[in-house]
């Protein structure tokens, strides 16, 4: 498994080794022995989340204030555009982001630590989006970022009016919003 940090920001890009043939292809799509030697200190993922979404749907920027979460994110079919905002004010890279392309075909993930807020678009006709956590939901600590808040300036590979949330309509920009 090939790692590529993105930036400074501590998210990674992780690139799997694709073992494919007539019969179709195989990969490791997570070991903790490997994943533990690539990222960082041992980490323990404690849920698996997995949605669909349509062309156009834009999901974010959530994460938890009180019970920061972790995530391993992966597409199981189609191409998102995955967005994080690292929210640690002790960190030189507060209130930036980064994005990476992930799709089926490239098998590839992103891990994104615990202390960023998280988002993606989708690009294709559909995704299946996977990930870990490594804290649990808790419904009370969720908050949410304004997804095109100036101040951050993401720039999302638009080609429609995203379809969002009221949720996410109603997000918080950086100035308002809790940071760790």
């Amino acid at each position: 498994m090939k790692a590529t940090p993105l930036d400074e920001s501590d998210v990674i890009v992780l690139q799997p080794t694709v073992f494919s043939d007539d019969r179709g292809y195989f990969f490791e799509s997570y070991n903790a022995q490997t994943f533990n030697e690539l990222v960082g200190p041992d980490i323990h993922f404690v849920q698996d989340n997995q949605s669909r979404s349509t062309q156009g749907v834009l999901r974010g920027l959530h994460y938890q204030v009180n019970n920061p979460q972790g995530k391993l994110v992966r597409v199981l079919e189609g191409e998102i555009f995955d967005v994080a905002v690292d929210l640690r004010k002790s960190k030189p890279t507060f209130g930036q982001w980064v994005g990476a392309r992930l799709s089926s075909t490239e098998q590839n993930q992103i891990w994104i630590p615990e202390g960023f807020a998280h988002g993606f678009l989708v690009l294709s006709s559909h995704a299946v989006v996977a990930y870990k956590t490594t804290d649990y939901w808790s419904p009370k600590d969720e908050r949410y970022l304004l997804w095109n808040d100036p101040a951050i300036g993401i720039e999302w590979p638009l080609t429609m009016e995203p379809l969002l949330s009221a949720k996410d309509q109603n997000a918080s920009p950086l100035s308002q919003t809790e940071t760790y």
